[in-house]
């Protein structure tokens, strides 16, 4: 008999442990090809938005892509060269106006709750001046695309023959949060080594080597 309840509370507290541990284990990347892979970001940043509706190049954010081996993500310091300006839609701010000017005051600052998360990972308040409450923290980005560590990977030549970005990360313009598309495995940059991209002077392709000491070194 008592046996039989120890394996009953042995059971019961493996399956509540499984059940806390059930968040962890839906994040885990084990190791291969994380194709689909779309983890949520510490701010809701849409690519939709940014480059796509409003054309933002992307080597504007992620400028090591030209003179790095990582293309690198950008620091807040650069989303404030837009958002010092521009911190909530047209929409609140200009309800926000009218509200101001119908009670007699001035407006109040309207910052949207993603734009609010860069103003305090550079410990600034709604005006943008300096908290003191606050000490400047980087966001803490999770990500998305990854190789191993044994491929040399450099965006720099790949940048320099022309090769779009949508290539490899797929069509970001489109994506609210970005995922893996491609599966980044050594098979599918061997094929894009041999197929190329079209030479800018119009004529032929540019092809890459598939000697396998140009990726690992």
């Amino acid at each position: 008999m008592r046996s039989r309840i120890l394996t009953l509370l042995l059971a019961i507290g493996l399956l509540l442990g499984l059940l806390s541990l059930a968040p962890r284990l839906a994040a885990l990347r084990l190791p291969g090809y994380h194709q689909g892979f779309e983890p949520a970001q510490p701010v809701a940043y849409s690519h939709r938005l940014h480059a796509g509706e409003l054309e933002i190049a992307c080597q504007y954010c992620h400028a090591g892509a030209e003179r790095s081996r990582h293309a690198g993500i950008p620091a807040a310091s650069v989303c404030m060269n837009c958002h010092r300006f521009v911190s909530a839609p047209r929409s609140a701010v200009r309800a926000e106006e009218l509200a101001a000017e119908k009670e007699g005051r001035a407006p109040r600052p309207v910052v949207s709750p993603e734009i609010a998360k860069i103003y305090r990972a550079l410990a600034l308040d709604d005006r943008l001046a300096r908290d003191p409450a606050r000490t400047p923290e980087p966001i803490a980005w999770v990500r998305v695309h990854e190789v191993p560590d044994f491929v040399a990977f450099d965006h720099r030549p790949h940048v320099a023959a022309g090769v779009a970005c949508q290539r490899c990360h797929g069509p970001v313009e489109t994506m609210e949060r970005v995922r893996q598309v491609e599966s980044l495995s050594m098979g599918w940059c061997l094929d894009c080594h041999r197929e190329g991209v079209p030479a800018a002077s119009g004529a032929g392709r540019i092809t890459a080597s598939t000697d396998c000491a140009v990726c690992h070194y």
